[in-house]
């Protein structure tokens, strides 16, 4: 699952390791951020494009959240 922002976008991906995460993507950055706190876990990124991204994630965690759930937790 992917949603696109204005010059990168965010990536849900399948068999990724804990803690929950998603990607974040530009054409110069990519960043791990958690999905509970939605810090930085590792990478590079832009303040504008973490600003947006913790922005637009603070709504979204319960959906984000169910989305890594789903092709990742080991029932």
């Amino acid at each position: 699952m992917f949603y696109c922002f204005d010059g990168f976008r965010i990536e849900v991906r399948s068999r990724a390791h804990s803690p929950p995460h998603f990607h974040m993507i530009g054409s110069d950055f990519h960043a791990l951020i958690d999905l509970r706190t939605l810090q930085v876990i590792r990478g590079t990124y832009t303040r504008r494009s973490l600003a947006e991204v913790v922005a637009w994630a603070s709504g979204q965690t319960e959906a984000l959240m169910a989305e890594w759930r789903r092709p990742n937790e080991r029932g």
